[in-house]
């Protein structure tokens, strides 16, 4: 690692730290200098070395005023966040009880500086896993709200780059918050602050909130009809993981759906349903049709084609309690492989010649991943990858599926790791940037360095829109390699900046992206800007039609496995 990136890695992690901890830690360690200082011109002096003694406790008395200024009576939610600052302060307090002890001094007092130092330094080392928090705590619903746009307006990277007025948004949503605030109904302003962070289209903007919010009090209640929506390339949209309340009304698996409530069922879909906040448009549409299956009341009338093609009409009833949903998603993400087995890294044999390797995260190990992540080298990932590898060509590998599908994220420097495998080039990665002024300016890069040895395999790596943050790198940085096919029925998520931003108002939590990542270009990396057009597209889309859904969501059978096989072998 040079040392121009060395500096502005170091310059990158410290737009990823809290200011205020940062700027605690530093005061304090300043003060610990200056005592040394003084303790070294008064140390033969008794009056002047008993002073010191009083202001030696200065370090200990900064931490109990910070403490009780922005910790207490929060200590649960705030004492770890802080521990950095009183661990510092605490630790100055050692070399007092020495101080007229020359050498016990200056064992403690250098011991100490050491510590000190090192806790500061192991701050900024963890700065990509510290959530970066800001706390609106004891406001009301109004006050949380207004925070939380000047906290985005201030801290989220992408505000520009997607063309995002939160000026605007704040005037639209606020009377909904107002109405909230009247009503002391937590979940109908939660219900607000979620439909007001999917209009930033941000795959890592998300809200959580408390498990004692009562969500009967949703304005967004979910039905569980019986069956599942999903629309094929053809234009249509069929029932999927029906059940049998609904085939004794005349739709079964595979029925054509065309109206929903009395509207075509599209038009009810881009209508009925809330924003989902997909950064891509495509992958939006397919997740508004699919939920879309849970919209109305007690009953939906739905209009479908009978077997003989003619339009009937059913009233469906809410069944209660909600399965459908998550028995076709679950089915469509692939979460688990194709035979259950959901250990990341994991490989097997496909046929005589095709390997497979699963990839649910970028992930290895806390030490590893960051020392990766600074050096932008991670020896130990490519080295676990290489092994794996060199098993499967063991067992006469010849080509590779490599599977994204659901693959929920972790550090980009781990997907690089395994492109360096399959390529003998150098290509671009990643570059780690800052935001000034609205402006985004490349600080360290983290490039591709192709090592070679699996170049000769023909790959195809499989993804879909569950494949998000740096799994949604892997599968950009796959794609640029020429051995390598990027495929899916469905793009990426289309998110790949790095998380830690969080607002803690209590009950609810708001967290957004942080961490700029930048192409080649020096623009956001993947992200998707305000026309959500997908910036990593797979290359062979795979086909969708009836029989496939078939397969999918009724006969539970990897299709998408199953076709990327049928590619490799046309190759």
């Amino acid at each position: 690692m040079d040392m121009v990136n060395f500096f502005g890695m170091l310059r990158y992690a410290f737009t990823l730290v809290n200011p205020f901890i940062t700027a605690a830690c530093v005061i304090l360690l300043l003060v610990l200098l200056v005592l040394a200082v003084l303790h070294h011109k008064w140390r033969d002096d008794d009056r002047m070395l008993s002073r010191w003694r009083v202001f030696a406790l200065l370090p200990l008395v900064l931490g109990a005023v910070h403490f009780f200024l922005f910790v207490f009576p929060h200590v649960h939610e705030k004492l770890g966040l802080y521990i950095w600052v009183y661990l510092i302060a605490f630790g100055g307090f050692f070399p007092m009880l020495l101080a007229k002890r020359r050498f016990g001094y200056r064992y403690f007092a250098a011991l100490t500086a050491i510590c000190a130092t090192g806790i500061f330094a192991i701050y900024i080392f963890l700065s990509p896993m510290i959530p970066r928090v800001a706390f609106l705590f004891d406001k009301s619903y109004t006050e949380t709200f207004k925070g939380i746009v000047t906290e985005l307006d201030r801290n989220y990277i992408l505000k520009e780059w997607k063309g995002v007025d939160l000026s605007a948004l704040e005037t639209k949503y606020l009377p909904r918050i107002e109405k909230a605030e009247q009503e002391q109904n937590q979940m109908e302003f939660i219900d607000a602050l979620e439909d007001f962070g999917a209009e930033l289209h941000d795959g890592h903007i998300w809200v959580s909130y408390s498990h004692e919010v009562d969500e009967s009090q949703s304005g967004y209640k979910e039905h569980e009809y019986g069956l599942g929506l999903i629309p094929l390339d053809s234009g249509e949209v069929i029932a999927v993981c029906t059940t049998e309340e609904v085939n004794q009304l005349g739709i079964g698996d595979g029925t054509v759906i065309t109206k929903w409530n009395g509207k075509p069922v599209k038009q009810a879909a881009q209508e009925d349903v809330r924003d989902q906040g997909c950064p891509v448009q495509e992958n939006e549409d397919i997740l508004r049709v699919s939920n879309l299956a849970a919209v109305g009341g007690d009953t939906v009338e739905v209009a479908f084609r009978d077997k003989s093609g003619r339009e009937q009409t059913a009233v469906l009833k809410d069944l209660g309690e909600m399965h459908t949903q998550q028995e076709m998603a679950a089915a469509f993400a692939h979460k688990s492989g194709e035979d259950g087995n959901d250990e990341n890294y994991s490989t097997k044999m496909l046929n005589d010649t095709c390997g497979y390797l699963r990839v649910n995260s970028e992930n290895t190990d806390t030490i590893h991943d960051l020392a990766g992540f600074w050096s932008g080298n991670h020896k130990f990932a490519r080295e676990m990858f290489r092994k794996k590898l060199r098993d499967l060509k063991s067992q006469g590998m010849e080509t590779l599926v490599i599977d994204l599908r659901a693959n929920g994220g972790g550090f980009h420097e781990v997907g690089i790791a395994l492109a360096e495998l399959l390529t003998d080039q150098d290509f671009c990665g990643y570059g780690l940037g800052i935001r000034r002024n609205g402006q985004y300016h490349c600080v360290a890069e983290h490039g591709i360095h192709g090592d070679g040895e699996f170049a000769d395999l023909k790959v195809v790596a499989l993804t879909n829109f569950w494949c998000e943050s740096a799994g949604d790198g892997t599968a950009l940085y796959l794609s640029r390699l020429p051995n390598v096919t990027l495929a899916g029925i469905t793009n990426p998520c289309g998110c790949g900046q790095l998380t830690g931003g969080d607002i803690n108002c209590g009950f609810v939590s708001f967290s957004y992206p942080i961490g700029l990542c930048l192409n080649e270009s020096g623009e956001p990396n993947i992200d998707t800007g305000a026309d959500r057009i997908s910036r990593n597209p797979v290359e062979e889309k795979i086909p969708l039609d009836k029989d496939a859904a078939m397969q999918i969501f009724c006969d539970k059978e990897d299709y998408e496995l199953s076709w990327a096989l049928d590619y490799l072998g046309r190759q």
